[in-house]
């Protein structure tokens, strides 16, 4: 019996696999290999526990031995009525948690970031049967599918969309940039563990006439790479997915942070441990390899508060927020005087703990949405309210306008921070989400702000088109702007103020912040050497 097509452009129709799988019948049918000959890479890359999508799923036997040694959260979906039916006839019995689904891969039905892992054996080149324009639309509209069903960074701006795409091989200086997703369930030691691993598949995919001994070099976008340990990981209602983990940084001290599973690759907040719990840590460490088992998730008891080093910022962009201050009216007086503050986003709480412990004299509203962030900021990162600090669970868009628009409406704030994260990846800004940079609302952040007050915000954007946008939105309402932009990161602090006479310069800017950070700096303060606050403000641009 002839199953193959006349044309290969036949691989790519409906009636040819209804046709295939009726004359095929029931007999499996396997497309560039059987399970024993991939199971070594699935079963590396593919956790027991993940949520796998098989596209184009035919009659193969991949999925059905997959579930059989432990995978069985496995929906498969293939465009053929009849062999979804065949399918489901032979594994009703036998695997009643997997299922199949007739669905067309270009148009699925499935929620945003449903499934951890995508697998195609063969659809792609079934679809990809020529190089006609109509042909490659059919591919993009595959591909932009799977990277929306995916949890992870592959549906990021950067990565996701063409302009990210582009600009990411721009700043890495080459014309060819392959990416490579690294998720967290998979362990490597080192850079040089994870290049001698792809360094082969990379050459399959080089330009021809490349040499083969060409040296081809490997990028990371992050640099925690090697010693991490989970100390707490749970789901919040609001946030997702979560993880408390301790990571060994470059000065073999430990660090503390807070990661959001739907956006794995961000540190959503960082703590620095003290030298002590660090160099537990480290004892532990060496005692887990002497059982050679793999670590495993603890959930340890809350963290002692004297755990967390408390006097030092971890986060560049914190330290720069925090140098903002230098442009209220006699700077110098700052930690002597009643200050104002409200702050939006808590995360670890890193940031509204500083000003509270090196400001003794201010008074702080943080807001935050999430409720399980206070829980986690309270008992990993060493927070905690007191008669000067409150932290208000709500929205913080809601809570800005009942101020705003209540009977007791009036400035009330010396300092306004924005430090929140946007859910939504695909956006081209991570921080904050577009709503917190409407027109309508900035003007009731205005109408909150003192009349010499700062408002300051942690912006995140890389799509330049939408940056100039927020900028121009919110110098349309703070006619004062200026830009600070944290090197080597992504993140921006602008610093908004009402009134353009309140201009300083930038030597008469770096004075301010020396003047501050004398006083800060007084014994007893507990301020951190390493931190010089005028350094933070050196090369700020006045929009």
């Amino acid at each position: 019996m002839n199953l193959l097509p006349k044309s290969a452009k036949e691989f790519g129709s409906v009636d040819y696999w209804e046709k295939f799988f009726q004359q095929r019948g029931k007999k499996a049918f396997e497309w560039y290999g059987t399970y024993l000959e991939l199971c070594g890479v699935l079963h590396k890359y593919i956790k027991p526990r993940e949520k796998v999508l098989v596209i184009g799923c035919g009659n193969s036997e991949l999925s059905e031995q997959l579930y059989d040694v432990g995978y069985q959260d496995i929906v498969n979906i293939d465009i053929s009525e009849v062999v979804i039916k065949q399918m489901k006839e032979c594994n009703a019995t036998r695997r009643p948690q997997m299922r199949f689904l007739k669905m067309d891969m270009t148009q699925m039905e499935f929620p945003d970031a449903s499934f951890q892992v995508v697998l195609d054996k063969g659809t792609l080149d079934a679809v990809l049967t020529d190089e006609e324009e109509k042909t490659l639309q059919q591919v993009d509209r595959m591909l932009a599918e799977v990277g929306r069903v995916l949890q992870g960074r592959e549906t990021e701006w950067l990565f996701g969309m063409d302009e990210g795409r582009k600009q990411l091989a721009a700043s890495a200086g080459f014309r060819r940039l392959i990416t490579v997703a690294l998720h967290r369930g998979q362990q490597y030691e080192s850079m040089d563990h994870i290049q001698a691993e792809l360094s082969a598949r990379v050459m399959e995919l080089a330009p021809a006439g490349m040499p083969l001994q060409q040296q081809v070099p490997f990028l990371s976008v992050v640099g925690d790479i090697g010693v991490r340990t989970i100390q707490h990981q749970d789901c919040s209602p609001l946030s997702g997915d979560y993880v408390i983990e301790d990571v060994q940084g470059d000065d073999k001290r430990f660090f503390r942070r807070l990661i959001f599973l739907s956006n794995r690759n961000v540190v959503q907040s960082e703590a620095r441990l003290l030298k002590d719990v660090s160099h537990r840590a480290q004892k532990k460490r060496k005692k887990d390899r002497k059982k050679q088992r793999p670590a495993e998730v603890e959930d340890l008891p809350a963290a002692p508060e004297q755990s967390i080093d408390k006097s030092y910022l971890c986060c560049e962009h914190h330290k720069a927020m925090i140098a903002g201050l230098a442009l209220l009216r006699n700077p110098e007086q700052l930690p002597e005087i009643s200050l104002a503050l409200l702050v939006v986003g808590l995360g670890g709480g890193s940031l509204p703990l500083f000003v509270h412990d090196h400001f003794p004299k201010s008074c702080i509203d943080a807001v935050e949405i999430d409720p399980t962030m206070l829980e986690v900021a309270t008992r990993w990162f060493g927070f905690s309210q007191s008669d000067r600090m409150k932290v208000h669970i709500a929205d913080g868009l809601d809570y800005i306008a009942s101020l705003a628009e209540g009977e007791e409406a009036q400035p009330r704030y010396d300092v306004i921070m924005f430090d929140v994260d946007s859910k939504d990846p695909t956006l081209g800004m991570s921080c904050p989400p577009p709503a917190f940079v409407e027109q309508s609302f900035l003007q009731k952040v205005k109408s909150i702000l003192i009349p010499e007050g700062v408002f300051i915000l942690n912006l995140v954007c890389r799509d330049l088109g939408l940056k100039d946008s927020v900028l121009a939105g919110l110098k349309a309402v703070f006619p004062l702007l200026y830009v600070r932009r944290i090197e080597g990161e992504v993140n921006e602090i602008l610093f908004c103020q009402l009134h353009p006479e309140q201009k300083l310069a930038t030597p008469e800017l770096l004075e301010t912040a020396q003047a501050l950070e004398r006083t800060l700096r007084k014994p007893g303060r507990g301020w951190d050497d390493t931190y010089v606050l005028s350094d933070m403000l050196k090369t700020v641009k006045i929009m």
